[in-house]
């Protein structure tokens, strides 16, 4: 059971269509992992054991019959609890949605489906995909399959933990923040944030249903897998245009360039002065430069001029306020976690740094919105669009940290985080390497790059350029040959 269940979604696939393995077969040791460890993990929080054999029956009739439903067919895959599933409940942890049956597949799910798939069930997460942990007010919390005293990440703890641990090959998430990202990081996974607006977000949440669809920028969908080939299938099957969200341009893949490593210009950064890494994800990052190095890539140490991390989370927490305020209804329940969030963001951690991740400064967008103020906000992340796309142009790749830690022990929402002797507030801590990248909109790839001397993964931003991401993954999986450190967790 446990090589089909660590085997990677695209060597599934052409094992179920060669008959070496039935997808039955493949569902059901999918499911018998889900079965012994899901009790600990709580990775997925709605499973959909009786449809998904059904399924599979039905993809193995398929292909007795000559028939194939698409380049993932009879593959079990999962789907963070955010997006819409017809017939299958979907609450994004949030109470008012318990019971929440969709009519109507998200965009990138229908696309899976029609590629074949076959849904095992919906993953955990962060309540309205609201923090940097999975915890909700519906579902047990999510635990990270390296150590369970340890979160996962989130918002998408729940995807990363499962496809780290076996319960899943492939799995849909979704990154405003660093919610692909810092989860994937956190439990030694690959994964994707696509450029902004490259993947159409019809049918996600956090905008509840029968709210107007306020969160038309920086909000990106992402994937999950043990493996880049697995990254790049499923981005090639949910990218693309969509009539339900106009805003997805018709763009092309683009075609890799096919440079080798030495031909490569490669920038890096083991952290921003602002906000220090933890020690041994510095020591991580300046190894993989070397490494890189004497194999022949042109690689250099490297931040853009003007980059000033204040101003852009500023600008970040400006754009984040007016795309959130009406996504969500206005109930004393949102209000009290908004305001708790606000709260401990304003009065945790060293106050050298809270000021970087103190929401308090937002209050201005959140209590008298305008129109005005909105358009101004757009214009300052146009302006900062072009900045970063004029600064990455000499190089092919960036090389950056997700996070200033590996993963932390579970603790309140929105807590204070410990690094190396010093307090930093949680959204600084887990957020400052990735939002600037939602600001941007530039794709990135994460890829896991070692682990710390108590088990934890590290993993490392690959950040590319807008609309280029098959160029971005071509470029990963040559640094990945060379420097990757995949490997799944004891015990699974």
């Amino acid at each position: 059971m446990s090589d089909l269940v660590f085997t990677p979604a695209y060597q599934l696939a052409q094992m179920i269509r060669d008959r070496v393995v039935s997808s039955l077969e493949v569902v059901d040791a999918h499911l018998a992992q889900i079965a012994q460890h899901n009790s600990q993990l709580n990775a997925i929080c709605t499973l959909d054991a009786e449809r998904a054999r059904e399924q599979a029956q039905l993809a193995d009739r398929a292909l007795a019959r000559g028939d194939n439903w698409g380049i993932l067919h009879g593959v079990p895959i999962t789907i963070k609890d955010i997006f819409e599933t017809a017939g299958l409940r979907t609450t994004a942890g949030y109470i008012p949605l318990k019971d929440y049956v969709p009519q109507e597949d998200a965009t990138v799910v229908a696309r899976l489906r029609t590629a074949g798939a076959v849904i095992l069930g919906k993953t955990n997460m962060a309540e309205l995909a609201a923090d940097y942990q999975s915890t909700n007010s519906l579902f047990p919390r999510v635990n990270n399959p390296w150590n369970l005293e340890y979160t996962p990440g989130g918002s998408s703890g729940g995807s990363a933990a499962a496809v780290a641990a076996g319960l899943s090959p492939l799995d849909l998430g979704n990154d405003i923040a660093g919610s692909v990202r810092q989860p994937a990081h956190f439990c030694g996974v690959y994964c994707l944030k696509s450029t902004d607006r490259r993947i159409s977000t019809a049918g996600q949440i956090p905008e509840v249903p029968g709210m107007p669809i306020c969160i038309r920028q920086m909000m990106t969908v992402g994937c999950f897998a043990r493996s880049l080939e697995d990254i790049r299938l499923c981005f090639s099957l949910i990218a693309g245009a969509d009539s339900r969200s106009p805003d997805v341009p018709p763009v092309m893949f683009d075609n890799p360039s096919g440079k080798s490593l030495q031909n490569l210009k490669i920038a890096w950064i083991d952290e921003w002065a602002e906000v220090p890494v933890a020690a041994e994800i510095r020591a991580a990052m300046s190894a993989i430069a070397q490494t890189l190095s004497q194999v022949g890539t042109q690689i250099k140490r490297w931040c853009p001029q003007n980059f000033d991390l204040s101003k852009i989370l500023n600008l970040y927490g400006q754009m984040a306020a007016y795309l959130n305020i009406y996504a969500q209804p206005v109930d004393q329940y949102n209000l009290r976690r908004t305001w708790k969030q606000i709260f401990q963001t304003a009065t945790q951690g060293d106050k050298s740094m809270r000021k970087l991740g103190d929401f308090s400064r937002l209050l201005p967008e959140l209590l008298n919105p305008s129109l005005k103020g909105y358009f101004e906000t757009l214009t300052e992340r146009d302006r900062f669009i072009t900045q970063i796309d004029q600064a990455l142009e000499p190089w092919d790749v960036w090389l950056t940290p997700v996070a200033a830690t590996s993963a932390f022990t579970h603790r309140p929402a929105w807590s204070a985080v410990d690094i190396d002797g010093r307090s930093y507030p949680h959204a600084v801590a887990n957020g400052s390497y990735t939002m600037p990248f939602n600001l941007s909109g530039h794709p990135v790839v994460v890829i896991p790059i070692g682990q710390t001397q108590n088990g934890l993964p590290i993993g490392m931003q690959i950040v590319g350029k807008r609309w280029r991401e098959m160029e971005l993954l071509a470029i990963a999986q040559q640094i990945n040959e060379v420097v990757g450190d995949f490997r799944h967790p004891s015990g699974y």
